[in-house]
This record gives C-alpha cells, sequence and structure tokens, in this order.
C-alpha cells in the first residue's frame, strides 16, 4: 500500500473521530443563507422583514423565504450523511436574553426539487440543566439521523432542527421556560427569538402548520406549555416524561403569572374557546416515576377533548432518559404529529 494511500486513509480515520487538523468543528457553515444575505446583513437572527427577490414564491404561497439577516454558524458536528449541525450565538431582540442555538437541516434541504420548499420546524429541548448546551446537539442519541430515517419510511416530516438552551445558568434551577417576573425572559426566547432566528435563515413555513416542539423532561413541559401558551403560532409538541404543572421556586410572590403558564389552565381555556386544535403526543416509560405515568394519565382525561388532542406512548421499560425517547418517536408519535403537519413540496 502506498504512503499516500496509508495518508489519505489515516486523515479519513482523523476526520471521522474529529482529531486534530482533520476536525472540521469549528468551521463556518452555511445552510444557503445566500437567500438570506440577500435581505440584508446585521447580527445573528435579526428579525428584518425583507424578501429576496431571487425565487421568491408568489404572494398566496406558503412558504417564507430566509428573511435575513444570515447568522454566523460554527460546525458543531458532522452527521454520516454529510449534514451539519451549526451553532451560533443568538441574542435575542425580544427577550433580550443571549445564549446558543444549535441547527440541523435534513439532506432534503438542499435536494434541488425542494429549492422553493419551505420546511417544517422543530424546537428540540432537553431535560436536566438545558445549559451550557442542549443535549440534542449530539450525535450519540440519534435524533437528526433518526428524522432522516423516519422521512424515507414515510413515518416523518424532514424536520428543520432548532436547539437552544433552555436555562440561562446550569445551577439546578429551572426557569420552566417561562417569562418569571424579574428573570431572564426564556419563554419569549424559546417562542419568538429561536423561531425568529430559523426564519431568518431558512425557509420556512408561514402557518403554524409549520411549527412544533419536542422535549423531554422539563423540556417536555417547556414545550407542551408553550403550544398550550401559544396555539396560533405552534400546532404540536412530543413532550416525553414531562412535568405537567411549573414547579420552579423563582415563581415564589408570582402566582398569577404562574397560573398563566400551567398547562392545565392553559388547556381549560383553550377548550373553553373551542380552539385552535393542537396535538399533544405524550411519552412515558413504564420504569419511570409512577407520578409520572399517573400525571399524564390525569391530564389526558381532563383535558384532552374539544381542540386539545393528545395520545400517550408507553415505552415498555423506558426510562426517564433521552437515550428512551428517541427510538419511542418512531412507534407512533412522529407519525402522528407529522399528520398534522405541512412538508415541503417538491417541484412539479
Amino acid at each position: 500500500m502506498s504512503v499516500a494511500v496509508i495518508g489519505a486513509i489515516a486523515a479519513g480515520v482523523l476526520n471521522y473521530l474529529k482529531i486534530g487538523p482533520f476536525s472540521d468543528k469549528g468551521d463556518p457553515v452555511s445552510f444557503g443563507q445566500d437567500q438570506a444575505a440577500a435581505a440584508g446583513g446585521g447580527q445573528a437572527g435579526g428579525q428584518s422583514g425583507a424578501q429576496p427577490g431571487a425565487g421568491k414564491p408568489t404572494e398566496d404561497s406558503k412558504v417564507l423565504m430566509p428573511t435575513g439577516p444570515a447568522a454566523e454558524f460554527k460546525n458543531a458536528d458532522t452527521l454520516g450523511d454529510g449534514t451539519h449541525i451549526g451553532v451560533t450565538t443568538l441574542e435575542g431582540k425580544k427577550s433580550g436574553f443571549t445564549g446558543k442555538v444549535w441547527v440541523w437541516a435534513p439532506k432534503e434541504y438542499n435536494d434541488p426539487k425542494f429549492k422553493n420548499s419551505g420546511f417544517p420546524v422543530m424546537v428540540a429541548l432537553p431535560g436536566g440543566p438545558g445549559w451550557p448546551n442542549n443535549y440534542w446537539m449530539g450525535t450519540n442519541l440519534k435524533l437528526q439521523s433518526s428524522i432522516s430515517k423516519w422521512y424515507r419510511e414515510g413515518k416523518s416530516k424532514p424536520f428543520l432542527l432548532a436547539m437552544p438552551i433552555l436555562n440561562p445558568k446550569g445551577n439546578g434551577t429551572y426557569w420552566d421556560g417561562s417569562d418569571i417576573p424579574g428573570q431572564p425572559k426564556m419563554g419569549t426566547w424559546l417562542t419568538d427569538d429561536v423561531p425568529d432566528l430559523m426564519k431568518a435563515n431558512f425557509r420556512t413555513l408561514k402557518s403554524r402548520d409549520g411549527w412544533c416542539f419536542m422535549g423531554s423532561s422539563s423540556g417536555g413541559f417547556a414545550g407542551l406549555k408553550a403550544v398550550l401558551k401559544h396555539p396560533d403560532q405552534f400546532k404540536t409538541v412530543i413532550a416525553s416524561g414531562p412535568d405537567i404543572v411549573p414547579d420552579s421556586p423563582l415563581w415564589k410572590g408570582h402566582d398569577a403569572e404562574k397560573a398563566e403558564n400551567n398547562p392545565q389552565v392553559l388547556a381549560k381555556r383553550l377548550i373553553d374557546t373551542k380552539g385552535p386544535d393542537v396535538y399533544i403526543a405524550f411519552q412515558v416509560g413504564t420504569a419511570e416515576d409512577p407520578i409520572t405515568m399517573s400525571q399524564v394519565k390525569q391530564f389526558r382525561q381532563q383535558y384532552g377533548q374539544g381542540p386539545v388532542h393528545t395520545m400517550l406512548h408507553v415505552i415498555p421499560g423506558g426510562k426517564h432518559d433521552a437515550a428512551t425517547y428517541v427510538p419511542a418517536m418512531g412507534e407512533g408519535p412522529i407519525e402522528w404529529i407529522s399528520e398534522q403537519m405541512e412538508g415541503p413540496t417538491p417541484a412539479s
């Protein structure tokens, strides 16, 4: 075997292992923001309403082309299919909070037949500290590769992923994905600033039919609450092993605001006002704390009616962890929510 061949093999192995100069981590990565750049420069995640001229859909299109300005993404990881997980630091214009957001686009996003199509966005939230990282941004849990697999199998839409940090600090306190008075506005960060980042940099869909949440544990609570609180913006959620009520100690002295972030209160209000319809896919493992299953079943029994559509996927032997929840999503929940959502339309 020649020295050149051996060198090439070695380089490939080192790149695969993300070692030394052969790693592409930290390199600039683009998701086709040439379209966004046409709308003008500026800070990451800006909310310019300008539309690029080239390839602009007709006025009645469901598609929202990238509004710009383009964010500066660095490569956080590369999947086997060549797609990249990018990361940027987002200065939230509406929340005032600055934090990291990881993003990923499936291979289909760059398929010429979808060049003028909008893609649905899934905001994926972690459990645990949710700071300084979002554990969905790694390839070890196989969220990204599973979405690609499920799409090929006809089970899932080819979701764009937004993976923001969940909490502003890693001190063991949870902010419940909410705007707690006197605290960083993590609710606005998740439901306004992060979606605005995606709209600025990707071809998305104008209607709520293209927007959903997915989360586990405390991230499941935040996603559940976000959909019930903002049903005009988001249509579906997969909530795995979620809390059902807000329980952050930071709510002390703010009972009225706490109630406005309680999924039980929000679900009842949605039922009373008769919509719009939302779709909640719960996942709970049988090896989790029994109280989680009990609370989810109670919520479904009391509030799973009218516009609040729910399903429960019970995971035999499933534990309270992300490694349990990802493969289980392919056993029903991802297909159920995908049936309620819009997807990209190939060019004729």
